[in-house]
C-alpha cells in the first residue's frame, strides 16, 4: 500500500485491514482526509465481500472527524449482508450516541445484549465510552456498575469507570480504578495516560508528573529538528546548555506552563522558545532573557543540548504539589504602548468587562465533542449575563465572532477585528476589569495577567483545574462556574447572578 492507493501483485485479493488503518490514518493526520474517504471507498468497492475492510473505514473516520452519515454510509452494507456483525453494531451504538440519540441508543445497546450476550463485555465497552466522549458520565456509570455487578471485567471497563469518576469530580476513586486497569494492561497508553491525568487532578502531583512525562508527544512542528535533541528531564544539569521549549498542545497548555521559564533562566540556562506566531511577540516582551521564534523557523543550529515540551515543565521544575506552583501574578506582560492603543478604541463607561463564549472547533469526533460541551452562543451568554450595569466588550475571534451581527441585546463593544496576536488581546484585557470565559486560551491569558476572571467550566472539566473546586492555584484571580449537567446555560444563569451583585458593587481601583 502506498499514499492514497493500494499495490496488489493479485487481482481480487483484498489488503490488510492493518494496512487500510495505518495508510488512512497517515492521510487524516496530514490534512488529506479527503483521500483517505477515496482510497476507503475504492477499497470496499472493489472488495465488497470483505466487511472487515468496510468497517476500518468507519472507524477510521469516526477516529478523525465528526462525518457520522459518512460512517453510517460504511456500516449498512456490513449490517445488511451480515446482521450478527458485532464490530459493526459497536460502532453503529457510538454514532447513535454521540449524535443525541440517547433513548434509542440505549434501546439497541439492551435489543444486543440479549441477542449477544457473549459480547456483553464488548457492547458496554462501546456505549460506556460513547457516553463519555459524549458527556454524559453519570448514564456511562451506572451502565459500567451493572457490567461488574455481572462480573464482566476488561482493561477497558475498568479504565472507563476511572474516565466516568474523573469527569464527576470523584478524582481520587478514578485512581483506584486505573490502578486495577494498570494492573491488567500496563502497556495500554489510554490507561497509563488517564491514570497520569487523575493523579494531577486529584492533587498528587509528585506521581502524576513523572507518569504525565512519559505521554506520547504531539507537538506542532513534527519535522522540527530539535526533536532529536535529548529531552530535558528533572535534574539535568542547564547552566551553560542551550534548551529549546517547544508548543506540543494548545496555546492555552502553554500559557498555563510557560510561568517556569524563569526557573531554567535563574538555573544558567540558554532558553530559546517555539510557539506559533499567536504567542511569538506576547512571550518575547514577557521573558526578554529568552529568544523567542515562531513554530517552523528555527534553523538547525548549533549550541543546544536539550528540548523540552512546554507542559512539561512543571515535572522539570519539580513542582511536586500546587503549593509549588509559582505564585508571582502576572507573569505576562503587554506592552504599554498597545494597552493605551487599544484603550481608545473602548467605551469610557465602567466597569468593562470582556467575554469569551466559545472555544477554537476541532475536527475529530472526541475533540468536536469537548468543544461543543465546553463552548456556547453569544446569544445564550449575553442573555444570562445581561442587562448588567457594565460595559461588554468582546474578546472572541474565530467563526463565533460572526454572531455579534445577529445579537441585539445590550451593546456589545468589539475591538477585535484589530487584534493581531496575543499580545493585542493582553493589551485589551488590561484595559477591563472582569473577564468572563468559557476554559479556552483566553482564559488563561487573563489569569496569567492576573486580570479577574470568571471561568464557565464545562461538568467533566479538564484535569488541570481540580474536583469542584471554585478557584484555581494556578491563577489566583480566578473563579470558577462549574455546571453540574451537561449544558452550560444554568450556570451561565448562576453566573449572570453573580455579575449583577459585582456591578453594584464594583468601585474603581485606586491609583497607586
Amino acid at each position: 500500500m502506498t499514499d492514497g492507493s493500494i499495490d496488489s501483485a493479485t487481482d481480487g485479493v483484498p489488503p490488510c485491514p492493518e494496512d487500510i488503518e495505518q495508510t488512512g490514518d497517515t492521510l487524516f493526520a496530514t490534512g488529506r482526509g479527503e483521500g483517505a474517504v477515496r482510497l476507503f471507498l475504492d477499497v470496499t468497492t472493489r472488495h465488497p465481500d470483505d466487511w472487515r475492510l468496510a468497517v476500518t473505514a468507519a472507524t477510521i473516520i469516526l477516529r478523525h472527524s465528526s462525518a457520522y452519515d459518512l460512517v453510517e454510509a460504511f456500516l449498512r452494507p456490513v449490517l445488511h449482508r451480515w446482521p450478527d456483525t458485532v464490530p459493526a453494531w459497536s460502532l453503529l451504538l457510538h454514532v447513535r450516541v454521540v449524535r443525541g440519540d440517547l433513548a434509542g441508543s440505549h434501546a439497541l445497546f439492551a435489543e444486543l445484549l440479549d441477542r449477544y450476550p457473549d459480547e456483553s463485555g464488548t457492547l458496554c465497552a462501546a456505549i460506556s465510552t460513547a457516553l463519555l466522549q459524549a458527556g454524559h458520565p453519570a448514564e456511562s456509570l451506572r451502565i459500567l456498575l451493572r457490567c461488574f455487578e455481572n462480573g464482566i471485567v476488561t482493561p477497558t471497563l475498568l479504565k472507563n469507570m476511572g474516565i466516568a469518576l474523573f469527569c464527576l469530580d470523584r478524582s481520587a476513586e478514578a485512581v483506584s480504578w486505573y490502578e486495577k486497569a494498570e494492573a491488567l494492561a500496563p502497556t495500554d497508553y489510554g490507561i497509563t495516560f488517564g491514570h497520569a491525568c487523575a493523579l494531577i487532578k486529584a492533587g498528587r502531583l509528585d506521581e502524576g508528573w513523572p507518569r504525565y512525562f512519559n505521554r506520547h508527544l504531539t507537538p506542532d512542528d513534527r519535522d522540527a529538528w530539535y526533536l532529536s535533541l535529548p529531552r530535558l528531564c528533572p535534574g539535568d544539569a542547564v547552566a551553560g546548555r542551550g534548551v529549546v521549549l517547544f508548543q506540543e498542545q494548545g496555546l492555552g497548555d502553554t500559557i498555563q506552563f510557560i510561568r517556569f521559564v524563569p526557573d531554567l533562566l535563574a538555573k544558567g540556562a540558554h532558553v530559546t522558545i517555539v510557539v506559533p506566531r499567536p504567542l511569538v511577540r506576547l512571550l518575547a516582551q514577557s521573558y526578554p532573557a529568552a529568544k523567542v521564534c515562531e513554530t517552523g523557523t528555527l534553523a538547525r543550529q548549533n549550541g543546544y543540548n536539550y528540548a523540552a515540551a512546554i507542559p512539561d515543565l512543571p515535572h522539570i521544575a519539580g513542582a511536586t504539589s500546587l503549593w509549588d506552583v509559582p505564585a508571582p501574578i502576572p507573569y505576562l506582560h503587554p506592552d504599554p504602548d498597545d494597552i493605551a492603543r487599544f484603550a481608545t478604541l473602548l467605551p469610557e463607561r465602567r466597569p468593562r468587562i470582556g467575554l469569551v463564549w466559545a472555544g477554537e472547533w476541532r475536527p475529530q469526533s472526541i475533540h468536536a465533542l469537548v468543544d461543543q460541551r465546553r463552548s456556547t452562543t453569544l446569544a445564550t451568554m449575553a442573555t444570562a449575563l445581561t442587562p448588567v450595569a457594565a460595559t461588554l466588550v468582546s474578546l472572541q475571534l474565530g467563526a463565533p465572532r460572526q454572531e455579534i451581527a445577529d445579537w441585539t441585546g445590550q451593546t456589545l463593544c468589539d475591538p477585535m477585528g484589530s487584534v493581531q496576536d496575543m499580545a493585542d488581546t493582553a493589551a485589551i484585557m488590561a484595559s477591563l476589569d472582569l473577564v468572563i470565559s468559557v476554559d479556552t486560551a483566553p482564559l488563561h491569558l487573563a489569569g496569567a495577567l492576573g486580570c479577574p476572571v470568571w471561568m464557565i467550566s464545562r461538568q467533566d472539566a479538564c484535569w488541570r483545574w481540580g474536583d469542584a473546586i471554585g478557584r484555581s492555584p494556578w491563577y489566583p484571580t480566578m473563579r470558577i462556574f462549574r455546571s453540574r449537567e451537561a449544558t452550560l446555560a444554568p450556570i451561565l444563569k448562576e453566573a449572570g447572578m453573580a455579575l449583577r451583585t459585582w456591578a453594584r458593587n464594583w468601585r474603581p481601583a485606586r491609583k497607586t
